[in-house]
């Protein structure tokens, strides 16, 4: 298309038979001057720009050719004003848009070439240019099919890869690069053998690539597995096919490669699962039953519930729970089955299950629903409990029977301390009564400490015997008063004093220097103090010493007990405050005792809210230290009045002593007469009312435990008579357990006292009583 430049054929001197040539061509042409002026426009150049030749002539050809750039839409220098200028051929441009003179803008292509003399001087230039619209609406459509195509292939998830004849990568899409660890500029025309250090080169690959090839055959889904270097095994399922040009350009090769190899392992797993499942379900030690949960049919059974209920599985497929055995009847399975739908699990601990034997067993069902493949079903695990249920029924009767053998030792304690108790009565008023005579003996003495000592030892046996009851059953209950610790620790060494004293220890009191108020049991927290004083004289050796100290130490009391005996063995230590716990002991320092002292300890300054710790080695002594909350003082309040002593009675009183032990009664009326007072005695519960009637007493001691007509029912009897309405009724009975005294409270006595009674507190009464009169 470039215009020649050869003098020989420009014949400036046959302009005629130029522009009939320029005329003649195919293509737009134009010519100007020197000067750039329009001189020749043949009719293709008119019809392109819009202008005539006449219109044209001597007209500057950027006038009459104007050109925009396609995509910026600036202008554009014409290839003839170059030309022009620089003297030169200027070649073929494209993406210029010519506008014509009526605005219409055309797709061109266009050169230009200078017009010499024939001297070679330039007298203008020739521009030559075709419109290229039906090319460019094509390059378009191409141009948008290849975008196209490289978009799809871009946006594919699974990597993609266009191979050439050669086998050599045309191109790839990102995922491939990401899924493989490659990038473009080392992937793209190379041979996919050769990609990665000859990591693809797959021989069975290269076989499929190149049977496609030959035979134009279309893959799909081919399974590879290959092991890559930096990406471990991968299973690949491939699809390709081969790409025919239709302008005759070599053929491609299209493959796309879907990665599975995650989808391969779940497999892998589900089947091992399943296999898991299906070797536990098989050989499970308890029944598992299958439900479609919407029909509530069986699926599935294991062998363990084909042995429970004697059906073979066929036999099972296909039937409700209660055709098997598992229900009483349908009804109650269907209502099983509402609540398996509402709730999603049902739980039954005791289902009765017949066998197609017959046989019956007692089954643990549970059942609950899930999905699989979309479809709900139920699982029904089986559990045969008749061995355990057994078991339950046999604990549950020795339990009752233990119950029993329970209330059973509590009522012989009961009984057994009364039995103790009443002959101890007695032989306590009769030592009183050897310790009210004015002369006395040094063998009188003797034999009367003998007898004092070893009545106080088995009236503290006794004691002991009826605390068991109560710390087990926990009836141990308190009488609260303000009470000063110092009187409570005093009493206490006064009562403990005897076995101190018998086995020749050093003993050291130190007291409080001011006032200690509790909020206590005062009779309790002194069986406390009396407990630790006799635990430590029982296991320190003769002449050994034992230390009582009461302070106060952040707001509490605290009560330390410290001997110098032999000590306790680290394995005891944990074990110290257990019922029947005793540490070993040679015969020459056994003291008796039943092991529950320090239990009672323990429980007693538990129920005060205070606490109680133990430092002891063996062979260095022990320290029992007790700690108590303190009542804060007020001196507004009235502080309780001390108990006063008791004091012989002025004036006599006519007392009735009620008790079928004779000694007792007989005893008990001799220290009554020695204090003073008219006494009178009756020995069984009928002849009571006569006697009150007769001698009209003003306090009545009474025995609970009489034959025929019991104590109970003679105070019952005394409180419905008028005459009788202000009489002091006081138990004197060996009962001494808490139900005791409430019962005795409901028959209408005012006092309780436990045989042996101490005399003292008769005689507290009778002064009370006296003082009332």
């Amino acid at each position: 298309m470039t215009p020649s430049t050869n003098p020989e054929r420009q014949q400036p001197d046959h302009p005629e038979w130029c522009r009939v040539t320029l005329a003649s061509i195919g293509e737009a042409v134009i010519t100007t001057d020197a000067e750039g002026r329009v001189t020749f426009l043949n009719s293709f150049a008119e019809t392109l720009t819009g202008w005539t030749q006449d219109e044209a002539i001597g007209v500057p050809l950027d006038r009459v050719f104007k050109t925009i750039d396609q995509v910026s839409r600036n202008s554009v220098e014409s290839p003839s004003v170059r030309s022009l200028r620089d003297g030169v051929i200027v070649g073929l441009a494209n993406h210029s848009l010519l506008l014509a003179k009526d605005g219409t803008e055309r797709p061109i292509e266009d050169c230009a070439a200078p017009i010499r003399s024939a001297t070679g001087s330039m007298v203008g230039v020739v521009l030559v240019f075709r419109d290229i619209t039906a090319r460019f609406h094509q390059e378009q459509i191409l141009a948008s099919a290849a975008s196209y195509t490289a978009s799809i292939i871009a946006t594919l998830r699974e990597p993609f890869v266009v191979l050439d004849r050669d086998l050599r990568v045309k191109t790839a899409n990102r995922a491939f690069y990401e899924a493989f660890h490659t990038e473009a500029d080392v992937t793209e025309g190379q041979l996919l053998s050769e990609l990665g250090n000859g990591q693809w080169n797959i021989p069975r690959l290269r076989s499929l690539l190149d049977e496609i090839l030959v035979d134009r055959q279309t893959v799909h889904d081919y399974n590879v597995e290959h092991d890559f270097p930096d990406i471990g095994r991968k299973h690949m399922l491939l699809n390709a096919c081969r790409f025919q040009s239709a302008n005759g350009d070599p053929d491609l090769i299209l493959l796309a490669i879907e990665d599975v190899s995650a989808r391969k392992r779940a497999e892998a797993d589900v089947q091992i699962s399943e296999a898991q499942y299906r070797r536990l379900f098989q050989t499970a030690k308890d029944g598992i039953i299958i439900l479609d949960a919407e029909t509530g049919k069986v699926i599935d059974a294991n062998p363990f519930m084909t042995e429970l209920l004697g059906y073979s599985c066929d036999e099972f497929l296909g039937k409700e729970l209660w055709e098997i055995g598992l229900f009483s009847d349908k009804l109650a399975s269907q209502s099983l089955y509402r609540e398996l739908h509402e709730q999603g699990y049902i739980r039954s601990d005791h289902l009765p299950l017949q066998a197609k034997s017959g046989q019956r067993a007692e089954v643990e069902f549970v059942c609950n629903t899930y999905q699989v493949n979309g479809k709900s079903v139920a699982q029904c695990n089986i559990r045969d409990i008749s061995e355990r249920s057994r078991l339950e029924k046999k604990i549950h009767e020795q339990t009752v029977a233990l119950a029993d053998l329970h209330r059973r030792k509590d009522e012989f304690l009961a009984m057994l301390s009364h039995e103790l108790r009443s002959p101890l009565a007695p032989i306590a008023n009769a030592v009183h009564m050897l310790r009210l005579q004015p002369s006395e003996t040094p063998l009188q003495l003797q034999a009367r400490t003998i007898i004092e000592r070893q009545m106080t030892l088995l009236t503290r046996l006794v004691d002991d015997l009826m605390e068991v009851s109560r710390i087990t059953t926990g009836r141990v209950q308190l009488r609260l008063e303000r009470v000063l610790v110092n009187g409570i620790v005093e009493r206490a060494v006064e009562t403990a004093r005897p076995i101190i004293e018998r086995h020749q220890h050093e003993l050291t009191v130190s007291l409080s220097p001011e006032p200690i108020w509790l909020y206590a049991d005062a009779s309790r927290l002194e069986q406390v103090v009396v407990n630790l004083l006799t635990n430590a004289a029982k296991y320190t050796p003769e002449g050994g010493q034992i230390g009582l100290a009461v302070e106060m130490s952040d707001d509490e009391c605290v009560l330390r007990v410290r001997d110098t005996g032999v000590g306790i063995a680290s394995e005891l230590l944990p074990r110290i405050f257990d019922l029947f716990t005793q540490a070993e002991q040679s015969l020459d320092r056994s003291q008796g005792g039943l092991g529950i002292g320090l239990a009672v300890v323990q429980r007693l300054v538990e129920l005060h809210g205070g606490r109680v710790k133990v430092l002891s080695e063996l062979g260095q002594g022990t320290e029992f230290v007790v700690h108590l909350p303190v009542m804060p003082f007020n001196p507004k309040e009235s502080l309780l009045p001390l108990a006063e002593a008791a004091s012989p009675i002025a004036h006599r009183l006519r007392v009735l002593v009620v008790d079928d032990n004779v000694d007792a009664a007989v005893s008990l009326a001799m220290l009554l007469r020695m204090s003073g007072h008219d006494v009178w005695m009756a020995h069984t519960g009928s002849t009571v009312v006569e006697a009150m009637s007769e001698h009209d007493p003003n306090v009545v001691l009474l025995d609970i435990g009489l034959p025929g007509l019991d104590g109970l029912q003679v105070a019952r009897r005394i409180r419905e008579l008028p005459r009788h309405a202000d009489v002091v009724l006081v138990a004197m009975t060996g009962y001494g357990q808490e139900a005791d005294h409430e019962r005795s409270q409901a028959a209408g006595f005012d006092h309780h006292l436990v045989k042996p009674a101490d005399f003292s507190k008769v005689q507290e009464i009778l002064a009370n009583v006296k003082r009332a009169v």
